[in-house]
């Protein structure tokens, strides 16, 4: 059991997610920085409630962490570019990141990590769900560990924010932006080693992962599937409910998540900000 001196730190489930208080993130010591770092890698989700940050603030936050990536396809805070808005209007029906996913798998040097800071939430669901990637590799058989560890699986952009997803002309116009960037293709392996905790976790994820290297997309689907429906079974999950000013950081490297869309005609407003990464293998 991990023992903290200058934060509390308090699990929401078996694997994955834990809430940090008794911490101010306008002013974070040496010393308390370390102990989230810590609990960061222990749990691959943390949060914060009652936090009331400008947009300078949440800047200030992020970069802790290291370089801001700035988002390709979704719209920005007006005079802040590296402070993405995942929102959602009472009229619209379509919300942002409704399917398992993690962030920017199509790059070659993955997200190392997303910030997303609550601005305004419905009373009633707009929930977000996580799931652990370490627990999910580990509970694996030995044989299918052994299948697994050769595979590479083939990532892209282009089917979900690409040309095809622009003429669907849903209402996630303007909220969606620059198909015409949507053109990233990677490779990465599917069985990663965690370059700051040493742990093996899956890489692939629904929304990113077309098929494994040297497969058909058709050969490669029966076994995505089983790694999807294993991977997201509810031991391995945890849901947490926003408040305005709460806050999520969470591991792109060893976790999954989805945002619930269960909350139509509400409006819920989101800035995210996303930490560049290192190439995995």
């Amino acid at each position: 059991m991990i023992s903290f001196s200058t934060i509390n730190v308090k699990p929401l489930s078996g694997y994955v997610e834990a809430e940090i208080d008794g911490i101010n993130l306008k002013k974070i010591s040496k010393k308390q920085f370390e102990e989230i770092k810590i609990a960061f890698g222990e749990y691959g989700v943390i949060f914060f409630r009652n936090q009331s940050l400008s947009p300078q603030e949440e800047i200030t936050f992020a970069e802790y962490w290291g370089n801001i990536n700035i988002n390709r396809f979704f719209s920005n805070l007006e005079g802040y570019p590296k402070i993405a808005l995942v929102s959602k209007e009472p009229n619209q029906k379509k919300n942002i990141g409704g399917a398992w996913h993690t962030d920017h798998t199509y790059d070659l040097e993955p997200a190392m990590g997303s910030n997303l800071f609550a601005h305004q939430v419905p009373k009633n669901g707009g929930d977000t769900m996580f799931s652990t990637m370490y627990a999910a590799y580990e509970t694996l058989s030995d044989g299918l560990k052994d299948t697994l560890k050769n595979l590479y699986g083939r990532h892209s952009s282009r089917h979900v924010f690409g040309k095809s997803r622009a003429e669907r002309n849903d209402d996630t116009v303007g909220r969606i932006i620059n198909s015409d960037l949507a053109n990233h293709d990677t490779i990465h392996p599917v069985i990663i080693t965690h370059p700051d905790t040493g742990r093996k976790a899956f890489f692939v994820n629904p929304t990113f992962t077309l098929g494994f290297q040297g497969w058909s997309d058709e050969v490669s689907k029966s076994l995505l599937q089983y790694l999807y429906s294993h991977a997201t079974k509810p031991e391995f999950t945890c849901r947490f409910k926003w408040e305005e000013g709460s806050v999520a950081f969470w591991d792109n490297r060893s976790t999954w998540h989805l945002a619930v869309n269960d909350y139509h005609g509400k409006k819920r407003l989101m800035h995210r900000i996303t930490i560049d990464g290192t190439r995995l293998t």
